[in-house]
């Protein structure tokens, strides 16, 4: 195939907070100081926002900095938190929990929002100030020249499954550039392939995550509290998977209703999915529902490692900012804003590179100089107390952490498997019976999905690809009953029997771009790549 080449300055991978802060920052400084470097952002998703998926209470110091008049442009940010409220529950009921007791859960001057609705207003910013953003355009390639990252590649389109090319094919576009900066969001497919190329990852713990559900209702008047934040630890998960959960009163009387389960988890019987479900038919969380209407549905695995999992920033020809790296404060399930400020950091270290004004201070030392370590060390043990100790003692442990010696204990605590690596063998734990969704509080996944707009053209090569076809009947199954049919949050994974013969079936036009797969897959056998053009989800509202 003969490539178009279009060169730019900088390229951004990902049009997330932390790619566009990036774009957004590069651009004011040049039209500040009356400069012309072009620059450039690739979406994979088929607009701005298509692919986000966060909770989200937004903490917007950040974005004071990166656009001070926030307000005055009318930034989607209209639901100021008005109360907090903790519970841990039992299976019957919920104990509430002083707030006191997690000072990093206290959102006093945070908002309610959609992360989806912000990354198209900051889209439009960006647009503003001369950056040319590509949606619909995922980055399937690095491009490497003597050992450094030159650019990207975006996805060659009109290729059968079989590998043949159909009519109208069109091959991807070579974007070279003199810094490309990736900002791909958790578990990031490039991002993934740099931090091992270069190591960057020497003498830290393995990456840790979590898988994050998210549906949103629209509830009735009188269960709607506007501003309202809630969240829960405990029921329905054993003590040994310390989850938790949030319900969040947006505007328009609609809640964000979601569920977060740790990939350290040990049963393979566990089903996050069904977990999710469950929970919602607590007394405590349905009678919100009661009455409402779900109108999406979606699942994004998130990066909760912290400090002790954060890589090496930089590398030959780029940067890696946000969640691609690791950036989530755990202990407060927030990310945007300190992805927003590492996109802050990343823009005015590379016009300073591009204009030959910068010191020899790397990206990784600045962000380590700024309020973004500061943030991370304080919580740099609370992802352990809780994988040691489970939700109980984990939770004490971490309240005597923040409320006495405000996240400065004299010692960092460590996480040193990997999340894949702490599932147990299939007899070694106790099986989970789920019972059926009742269709109106917990559901199938199938009709979930259905809720996430996803769609793939059918036929193209599988973005989901196995390193050893053999591996999932051969030894996931045995082993592990094949945990990919439980822990897919979207029915992609299934082991199907015809003419006695047990077959692993993959249903990759279901697929959300979780990376669960990717993360918790035992033998580590699924490499999770961008598909064809703008497939996946078409969240409207996340």
């Amino acid at each position: 195939m003969e490539r178009e080449i279009m060169e730019y300055d900088v390229v951004v991978v990902g049009g997330g907070p932390s790619g566009l802060a990036t774009a957004i920052r590069f651009a004011q400084l040049n039209q500040k100081n009356g400069t012309e470097h072009s620059i450039c952002l690739l979406e994979k998703g088929s607009e701005i926002g298509a692919h986000i998926l966060s909770g989200n209470v937004f903490q917007p110091n950040a974005l004071d900095e990166l656009i001070p008049e926030w307000k005055d442009l009318n930034a989607p940010l209209n639901t100021p938190v008005t109360k907090d409220k903790l519970l841990f529950l039992f299976e019957k009921f919920g104990v509430p929990v002083p707030a006191f007791v997690m000072p990093p859960m206290n959102n006093h001057g945070n908002y309610v929002i959609s992360l989806g609705n912000l990354c198209r207003w900051l889209a439009e910013q960006a647009e503003n100030l001369g950056v040319e953003i590509f949606p619909g355009f995922p980055a399937s390639k690095l491009i490497f020249e003597n050992d450094k990252v030159v650019g990207v590649q975006t996805g060659d389109m009109g290729i059968s499954a079989a590998g043949e090319m159909k009519p109208g094919n069109e091959p991807g576009i070579e974007i070279r550039a003199k810094y490309t900066v990736l900002g791909e969001g958790c578990r990031g497919h490039l991002g993934k392939q740099i931090i091992h190329k270069y190591n960057l990852s020497e003498e830290k713990d393995p990456q840790h995550y979590g898988i994050g559900f998210k549906e949103v209702w629209k509830l009735k008047d009188e269960n709607y509290e506007p501003g309202l934040v809630m969240h829960t630890n405990g029921w329905p998960t054993p003590f040994d998977t310390p989850s938790g959960s949030y319900f969040y009163h947006g505007e328009n009387n609609e809640a964000y209703v979601g569920y977060v389960i740790p990939l350290d988890y040990k049963n393979p019987h566990l089903s996050p999915f069904d977990e999710f479900q469950k929970w919602k038919t607590h007394p405590s969380i349905k009678k919100y529902l009661d009455g409402a209407e779900r109108l999406s549905y979606g699942a994004r695995a998130l990066i909760k490692g912290g400090l002790q999992s954060l890589p090496k920033l930089d590398f030959p020809g780029g940067l890696l900012i946000g969640d691609n790296a690791g950036m989530l404060n755990f202990s407060k399930i927030k990310g945007s804003h300190t992805a927003m400020k590492s996109g802050i950091i990343a823009g005015e270290h590379v016009y300073e590179n591009l204009n030959d004004v910068s010191s020899e201070i790397s990206f990784s030392d600045k962000v380590n100089d700024s309020w973004i370590y500061e943030e991370l060390y304080k919580s740099r043990n609370f992802g352990p107390f809780f994988h040691k100790f489970g939700a109980l003692i984990g939770a004490a442990f971490n309240a005597i952490d923040q409320l006495i010696f405000r996240g400065k204990l004299p010692f960092t605590l460590n996480h040193p498997t990997p999340d894949y690596a702490c599932l147990k063998k299939v007899d070694e734990m106790p099986k989970i019976e789920y019972q059926k969704p009742d269709g109106i509080y917990s559901f199938d996944k199938l009709s979930s999905v259905y809720l996430s707009n996803t769609n793939h053209e059918e036929d193209q090569p599988c973005h989901l690809q196995l390193k050893d076809s053999s591996i999932p009947i051969a030894v996931n199954l045995p082993m592990y009953d094949e945990p990919a049919q439980r822990y897919c949050p979207a029915g992609v994974y299934e082991i199907v029997e015809k003419d006695n013969e047990k077959k692993f079936v993959i249903n990759a036009q279901n697929c959300v771009h979780c990376k669960t797969c990717d993360i918790k897959d035992p033998s580590q056998n699924i490499n999770w790549v961008s598909p064809e053009g703008p497939g996946g989800p078409n969240y409207p509202n996340m």
